[in-house]
């Protein structure tokens, strides 16, 4: 869809699901995300599983490979899948690239302490990390 020439940028929050970014993401962390934006080494990524493609996947992008995306998990104590279990990630199933993360505010905090300590740690924008994808490339 395009806009007065331009194409239409679409935005969606996502729920994280699991430990396997940890410990940029939590579990129960939201991601904005943004569809189509043209993806960087070092980018927190959302894709299609490769073999079971009705499933999401949060990664990060480390390195453009032939035939597509070489991701990894940011935790590196969990076993779920990325690239080293299925390989390189081909373009069209990398659907977009995450802009920002917040937590939501957890139960029960009352005190005024506890909700200024989550407010100034709940929000925070998620940029291209070259020294991840370094770091990550290593592994």
């Amino acid at each position: 869809m395009a806009e007065n020439g331009r194409a239409r940028v679409r935005f969606e929050v996502l729920e994280v699901a699991g430990p396997s970014m940890v410990p940029t993401l939590l579990h129960g962390d939201r991601l904005v995300v943004r569809y189509g934006a043209p993806v960087r080494p070092g980018d927190v990524v959302v894709l299609r599983h490769p073999f079971q493609q009705d499933l999401l996947v949060v990664k990060r992008a480390v390195e453009r490979r032939p035939g597509g995306w070489w991701v990894l998990g940011d935790n590196p104590y969990n076993e779920t899948g990325d690239s080293t279990d299925y390989g390189t990630v081909p373009d069209e199933l990398v659907l977009a690239t995450a802009v920002l993360r917040f937590r939501p505010r957890p139960a029960g905090q009352s005190s005024l302490r506890a909700r200024l300590s989550w407010a100034a740690s709940a929000l925070r924008p998620l940029w291209a990390d070259a020294s991840a994808s370094s770091r990550l490339r290593a592994r």
